[in-house]
């Protein structure tokens, strides 16, 4: 049982854009905070962006600016538009949501998250 699916992944140029897709089960959807994260072989995963049900969104201070976190009630998704892309953007992306309400979901705690999905690979040369 598949409870977050990510796509949208891939190659490009630096400065191109990329847009993740996140789709979740009805019951993971409906939970407080859903987070994108990034991690790269041998570093800690980091937040990039986190959305709550009231709309909030926060992100980290190195995509501020370039990324976008929206989602789609109607459609269970939740998405991470990529825009001005760096190399240093580079990793693998995972969407996770977060059960409790609490600002902590958010930059720069980024805490409580419970359930992950299995990633999608962005590279940017």
């Amino acid at each position: 049982d598949v409870q977050l699916v990510e796509s949208g992944g891939g190659s490009v140029q630096a400065g191109g854009s990329l847009r993740l897709s996140c789709v979740a089960s009805a019951f993971y959807y409906r939970m407080y905070c859903m987070g994108w994260f990034r991690q790269t072989p041998g570093k800690e995963r980091e937040g990039v962006a986190a959305i709550d049900s009231d709309g909030r969104t926060s992100y980290a201070d190195s995509v501020k600016g370039r990324f976008t976190i929206s989602r789609d009630n109607a459609k269970n998704t939740l998405y991470l538009q990529m825009n001005s892309l760096k190399p240093e953007d580079t990793a693998m992306y995972y969407c996770a949501t977060r059960p409790i309400r609490s600002s902590s979901c958010h930059f720069p705690f980024w805490e409580g998250y419970a359930v992950w999905g299995q990633g999608t690979q962005v590279t940017v040369s």
